[in-house]
């Protein structure tokens, strides 16, 4: 049995992980400010903002795993998922002292708890979304763009993927894996996807990508399970686009000064997932097309 804390288990994201973490034998513990509406495994209520509370909940985790050691024979981790999911849904200020304050608290936490891995959520806004003042400069967009957080909620995402940089310098036994994870759909949100063909300038936003929870949960699965050492970064979105218009027409049409690469499927997606499909094994299994 191994073991893992999910912060934000209550949210889209947390939920799809917890079914997919003990689908795979894990033992699971939800750690967040809303009760679950589906209780999947255990939870506590934690105020994230407080960093008593956090280092209290990864150290019950922790503490319970050394006790069990033997027979567990694996290193606790934790999936950060809490926060608040988007921006605009609070006032600027307050999203980036949530996110930022609350990222720090766990990693501070999971370091000081003695976990060996923490997968967190970063975003696709890191890259500039929506491309209003900084249009991409080539496409499929890999980890290697610029970044060019253009609010609040994207800015804290640059910051603690510095943070979690630096706390793996200061202890690296702690590895600390980011995910730039795409616009989440459920399945249910599959009925609103043809609403945006008629005018794709309405999803240019963030070059018409998206991602499953389901393959977000594998993609934080895989993050725990992978050989990874230091601070990683990877993008987590769907294989495809959210348009029947091929991502080159797409590109040449809003964003013509943008390279591209010359092997762009016709829909593929134009947020690169190479490097999580090679260095973590992901591989999207959801698809509106199907």
């Amino acid at each position: 049995m191994k073991s893992v804390i999910v912060t934000g288990g209550s949210g889209k994201a947390g939920r799809a992980t917890i079914r997919e973490l003990l689908d795979h034998g894990y033992q699971v513990m939800n750690v967040d400010t809303a009760a679950p509406a589906e209780p999947l495994c255990h939870f506590m209520k934690t105020d994230l903002n407080d960093l008593g509370q956090t280092v209290d909940a990864l150290r019950l985790m922790a503490g319970t795993i050394d006790r069990r050691r033997m027979a567990i024979g694996e290193p606790p981790a934790v999936i950060h998922l809490a926060g608040i999911p988007a921006p605009g849904l609070a006032p600027d200020a307050t999203v980036f002292q949530n996110n930022m304050m609350t990222t720090y608290n766990v990693f501070s936490a999971a370091v000081r708890a003695g976990l060996k891995r923490v997968v967190w959520a970063s975003s696709e806004t890191a890259y500039g979304i929506p491309f209003t003042r900084s249009p991409p400069l080539f496409a499929p967009i890999t980890e290697e763009h610029p970044l060019a957080p253009e609010s609040g909620y994207a800015l804290a995402k640059v910051l603690c993927e510095r943070a979690a940089f630096e706390m793996n310098r200061w202890n690296p036994g702690t590895v600390f894996v980011g995910l730039r994870i795409s616009n989440i759909f459920e399945e249910k949100d599959y009925a609103a996807i043809p609403t945006f063909w008629n005018d794709p300038a309405t999803r240019r936003w963030n070059l018409w990508s998206w991602v499953d929870a389901r393959d977000v949960a594998q993609a934080c699965r895989l993050a725990i399970e992978a050989d990874l050492s230091g601070a990683e970064v990877f993008t987590i979105a769907a294989a495809d686009s959210l348009m029947k218009t091929p991502s080159r027409d797409l590109m040449a049409a809003h964003f013509p000064n943008a390279e591209i690469a010359d092997r762009l499927g016709d829909f593929e997606t134009l947020l690169s997932i190479e490097k999580a499909r090679r260095m973590l094994g992901y591989s999207p299994r959801h698809g509106w097309r199907s």
